[in-house]
């Protein structure tokens, strides 16, 4: 892989005294523009892995490399403000006193109305901006959340199980419409769920947690049809598409 945008090197996170291996000497590479899925069920170590690389955590041993720089390791470490990654969360986590307008705004320093504008237009909400979040519907809220997460250009944004409060039929329409938005602003991201077909849709590679531990890792299609294991490969079956 030529020049990775991120690379985590033997990341391992241990917790109640090293008792209990929450991440396992974790190693992959991501490159600019590629869109991430982190997939493994409850107790994988999905969360703590993304929240070591947003910096909310730190590891025990390992690194985080981001663009040649070093972010976190037993010596290091970045922080989380100062590592330009977005987050959209599962929650949405907008502030309901704010409007539209502000809530995106809330992270830009410079020429708000004119980049809250682009981002509007992007998600295609124009006209939502003196709207208050109880005003808006559940897709409506998650593509505020995902222009607040744009909105101040971060060169690497996590997508933290941000279909898991919609129904299906918005689901489906979402995933599509925010692969398109990615791929349009050439924006990396990792994109973490627990649902397969998810992260077969929007994915360029995947990334399959299992107790901490990485089990496989490539090119999305590529994972699909060959799986590694008998873990994966079951994964894969219970959600054919």
């Amino acid at each position: 892989m030529n020049n990775p945008i991120l690379q985590l090197k033997k990341l391992t996170k241990t917790f109640s005294k090293g008792k209990v291996k929450a991440l396992n000497e974790i190693s992959f590479s991501l490159s600019k523009g590629k869109i991430l899925a982190l997939v493994g069920e409850s107790g994988s170590g999905k969360t703590t892995l993304i929240r070591i690389i947003t910096g909310l955590e730190t590891q025990n041993n390992g690194s985080v490399v981001f663009k040649n720089n070093i972010l976190s390791s037993n010596k290091i470490f970045i922080e989380p403000e100062k590592r330009n990654i977005g987050m959209v969360f599962q929650e949405y986590a907008l502030f309901p006193h704010f409007t539209v307008f502000d809530n995106i705004a809330f992270g830009i320093s410079k020429n708000k109305k004119e980049r809250v504008t682009e981002v509007l237009d992007l998600v295609a909400l124009e006209g939502f901006e003196k709207r208050f979040p109880h005003e808006l519907s559940g897709g409506q809220q998650q593509r505020v959340a995902l222009a607040r997460a744009l909105a101040p250009k971060p060169e690497l944004l996590i997508l933290d199980e941000p279909f898991s409060n919609l129904d299906v039929i918005l689901r489906q329409q979402l995933r599509s419409d925010i692969k398109e938005i990615l791929k349009k602003t050439n924006t990396t991201a990792i994109f973490v769920t627990h649902d397969i077909k998810d992260a077969l849709k929007i994915s360029d590679e995947i990334l399959v947690l299992q107790k901490g531990n990485l089990l496989q890792y490539g090119n999305t299609d590529e994972v699909f049809k060959n799986p590694n294991c008998e873990y994966v490969s079951l994964l894969f079956d219970a959600y054919k598409i």
